[in-house]
């Protein structure tokens, strides 16, 4: 393992609540300036490669009009047109106040709950920070084997899955080799949006409708469950965002 640098290693001192707090802060900022309303909550956990940030309460006046008319696309279209212009700033957001070069970055948005998450993932360096983090956990193979079962029912069984338990109320699953030819030809013909659009629902369809099981498995109440998708690199993503006392 190479040497880390001196500035990398100060951000390690760095207090981790202090990171959270100031990222917290940020992003509730740069969304309120975005879309005229801002999250009323922002929960950041930080464990390296990861940093999830857990939307509560995000929903502005005009977006509650379009919900009420089920115009849940009209929502979605627009809010991935924003996100696109938000995400390197809040890279280099990352970048600067954690040290962290995010190479990977998913979010998604459960309009229901009026909440969000957005997941980024370090480079390579960042893993050598992974010992703190919990591979095994209470019921890991049994979600690895529904997930893998969901997956096979909407394109195939993935190559590979992982997961992580962030905190006691952060699970981050990812799943390697997921896309049929199919997919991939929908993308190379340019309707990489159309297809995450239908993934996204056959998914979600799938875990909300296994809720209880999940529940079983994890010994724990599922607050919100959200899934994102990198197709360039074929991996995606499921977050359970748990709660404990249930």
């Amino acid at each position: 393992m190479h040497a880390l640098p001196k500035s990398r290693m100060n951000f390690l001192d760095k207090n981790v609540k202090q990171s959270q707090n100031e990222i917290a802060s940020y992003v509730g900022r740069l969304l309120r300036d975005a879309f005229g309303k801002g999250p009323q909550s922002v929960f950041v956990s930080i464990n390296r490669p990861y940093i999830v940030i857990y939307l509560r309460n995000f929903l502005s006046p005009t977006e509650k009009i379009l919900l009420r008319q089920d115009q849940l696309l009209s929502i979605q279209h627009t809010r991935d047109l924003v996100m696109r212009s938000l995400i390197p700033e809040i890279k280099a957001y990352l970048l600067i106040h954690t040290g962290m070069e995010i190479c990977e970055f998913y979010y998604d948005w459960a309009l229901h709950n009026q909440s969000g998450v957005f997941v980024g993932i370090g480079s390579d360096d960042d893993y050598h920070f992974t010992a703190s983090i919990h591979e095994e956990y209470l019921g890991r193979e049994a979600l690895h084997q529904k997930v893998e079962q969901i997956s096979r029912q909407i394109q195939k069984s993935p190559e590979d899955i992982y997961s992580y338990m962030i905190n006691e109320r952060t699970l981050v699953v990812i799943r390697k080799g997921i896309l049929i030819s199919i997919g991939k030809e929908f993308i190379r013909l340019g309707f990489e949006e159309s297809l995450k659009i239908a993934e996204r629902n056959l998914e979600k369809r799938h875990l909300h409708n296994n809720n209880a099981h999940f529940q079983h498995i994890l010994h724990s109440g599922i607050m919100d469950v959200f899934t994102d998708w990198d197709f360039h690199l074929d991996k995606g993503i499921i977050v359970f965002i748990l709660n404990p006392s249930q």
